[in-house]
């Protein structure tokens, strides 16, 4: 499929669905819809959990390629370790921020760490894909992981905003990007509001776990609404308080095609990258022999 904005006809709200990654392991997936394909370079949105990983679980992610993206994770809850072909090994936990260039292509995995193989937790988070702007769709692949103590906040009232990716409230997250990218994680206490500026040129809010007002809008729990480009919002809590993610950045510089995991303004290097994976021929993870095997061509022809 291609990516690129589909313009709304009145307030776009998403509920997404439900899409099972192996094991029983099920997220709900935001990005891309039929209704909109992106937000700002944000191509891909999933939410999973709160789930409960027993030690029989089987939740972890095989080693599978990616290129001409980068992915971004981050934990509400639990913990994930991440390896991948440039040798990085990191475990992921709340509040951390870990961006992962693709670029020409990486290889890496999402296991449960082993610390916590005979242990029952909860997993709750989310994972988007940016894409990369075509002048650094072929970037060489980068790991960085910001911990949690390095993300600044901002706290007015009941609400507290803790600035991922980007700029806001006076606040400037250390993730590096290639284009402008926003990503808050907001915490409104029961009843507390919070006026949320314009800040990108295009931008979206998820309410993670329970409902709220968006204006004078009830939104769900578990719904992605589009935001009014250049104008305020006003977020607000219920009695029960709230969470909610927003997400955003500067438009596309172009259609993008999408196929497995694989993004790029160019079908041909789509295919490209699954004659490579066919061929195992996008590197290896120390230590690890597994693989995902690429599923069949019915889009690539």
């Amino acid at each position: 499929m291609s990516a690129g904005a589909i313009p709304a006809q009145g307030p776009l709200r998403l509920s997404g669905h439900f899409k099972d990654l192996g094991g029983g392991f099920t997220v709900r997936r935001l990005l891309p819809a039929l209704q909109r394909r992106s937000v700002g370079p944000f191509v891909f949105f999933d939410h999973f959990g709160p789930a409960t990983v027993a030690p029989a679980s089987a939740y972890d992610v095989r080693p599978h390629p990616h290129i001409g993206l980068a992915t971004v994770t981050y934990l509400f809850e639990g913990a994930i370790l991440h390896r991948d072909s440039l040798g990085s090994l990191q475990q992921i936990e709340p509040g951390a921020i870990n961006w992962m260039t693709a670029g020409r292509g990486i290889v890496h995995s999402e296991r449960r760490p082993s610390a916590l193989a005979h242990s029952t937790y909860v997993n709750h988070g989310i994972q988007l894909w940016a894409a990369l702007p075509q002048a650094h769709e072929e970037e060489p692949p980068h790991f960085a992981h910001t911990p949690a103590d390095q993300i600044p906040a901002y706290q007015h009232g009941g609400a507290a905003v803790r600035v991922l990716i980007g700029a806001a409230f006076g606040c400037q997250s250390p993730v590096a990007t290639f284009a402008p990218t926003l990503l808050l994680d907001v915490q409104l206490e029961p009843g507390s509001a919070l006026d949320l500026p314009a800040l990108a040129d295009e931008m979206a809010l998820y309410t993670v776990s329970e409902g709220l007002w968006l204006d004078a809008e009830a939104l769900p729990a578990q719904t992605l609404a589009l935001l009014e480009p250049g104008r305020s919002t006003s977020v607000r809590a219920g009695k029960a308080g709230a969470r909610c993610v927003v997400i955003g950045g500067a438009a596309l510089d172009g259609p993008r095609h999408i196929w497995w995991n694989f993004v790029s303004s160019r079908k041909e290097r789509i295919v490209q990258a699954a004659d490579d994976w066919e061929r195992d021929a996008m590197g290896h993870i120390p230590g690890e022999s597994e693989r995902i095997p690429l599923p069949p061509r019915r889009f690539l022809g």
